[in-house]
């Protein structure tokens, strides 16, 4: 009796710590896809009357060619994050490795430091960079003598998505080095010096050893790199708007369009409910495929 009796404080004190954050994560998140979910079966431009319809908001969307559209923008700049993102991210830690590079502490704060601006602060900031008579990059292409270089950065179709996608690589590159860094002080030291022994380059150590040993980091890297493409929405927003036209629409933009200023109201929430579970679908189609040596980690 003793012992069951000293289970239950421990139990006590393990579901008050435990509660707060319950009921956090169904306050922020789980009441708003429930209410999300309720709403998606009705015709409601607010106000108090809403007209049931079932499943019609969710034909409409998926037989809707802008909403594919989206997603087809959705998935480039994702395809260039995880590249441009985690690619970079990854070479950049393995340099820190190397006792060749001096002052790390100091390339670590600059890299990160976009980081922690504001999307929308990024986002003012190069539209400036790509403004056509006074942008800073036509600034320098026209110095270097490449005036055939110059474009509206920000207003051909065929490039926009890719225009869009720089300063979304380029702001997160520090916080996927972070994070695959503290992955890489898992490795043992004697490693490192053994294959230092055995002449391994730089690329070596890169295939070989750090992408191995830190397989699981890079999942997970991948996975969030996923999850933020797919509900970008600040960057265009400030940037383009979805223009011109909807050549750079993308899903999070497109739902909050059809909400709050179409006020179809339903049929956003309805958007917002594809927009996750095509995200969802999409990371874990991608944890499947990768794989991991280590499942205990999800």
């Amino acid at each position: 009796m003793s012992n069951h009796s000293a289970l239950y404080p421990k139990k006590t004190v393990f579901i008050s710590l435990l509660a707060p954050g319950v009921v956090l994560y169904a306050v922020i998140a789980l009441l708003p896809i429930l209410g999300a979910l309720f709403l998606s079966f009705f015709k409601w431009s607010g106000g108090v009357h809403k007209t049931f319809i079932g499943f019609e908001n969710y034909k409409n969307l998926f037989t809707d060619i802008r909403f594919w559209n989206a997603l087809k923008n959705n998935l480039i700049i994702t395809v260039v994050s995880l590249i441009g993102q985690v690619g970079i991210a990854l070479i950049v830690a393995t340099l820190f490795l190397s006792r060749s590079v001096k002052l790390k502490n100091f390339h670590r704060s600059v890299i990160f430091f976009p980081v922690v601006l504001a999307a929308i602060i990024i986002g003012f900031i190069w539209t400036m960079v790509y403004s056509r008579d006074y942008g800073l990059l036509n600034f320098i292409l026209r110095s270097i003598g490449l005036e055939s270089w110059i474009k509206p950065w920000l207003d051909d179709p065929d490039i926009i998505m890719y225009s869009i996608s720089a300063p979304i690589v380029w702001q997160y590159i520090g916080y996927y080095t972070v994070i695959i860094s503290s992955g890489m002080t898992a490795i043992p030291k004697e490693i490192f010096e053994s294959s230092d022994l055995d002449g391994a380059t730089g690329w070596r150590k890169l295939v070989y050893i750090i992408y191995p040993m830190t397989r699981n980091t890079i999942i997970v890297s991948v996975m969030i790199c996923i999850a933020g493409s797919m509900k970008i929405f600040t960057h265009i927003l400030v940037m383009t708007g979805g223009g011109p036209g909807s050549s750079s629409m993308v899903m999070a933009l497109y739902a909050y369009r059809n909400s709050f200023v179409k006020y179809k109201l339903g049929f956003g929430s309805a958007a917002s409910l594809g927009i996750m579970l095509i995200s969802l679908i999409f990371i874990l189609g991608t944890r499947k495929i990768m794989g991991s040596k280590n499942n205990d980690q999800f």
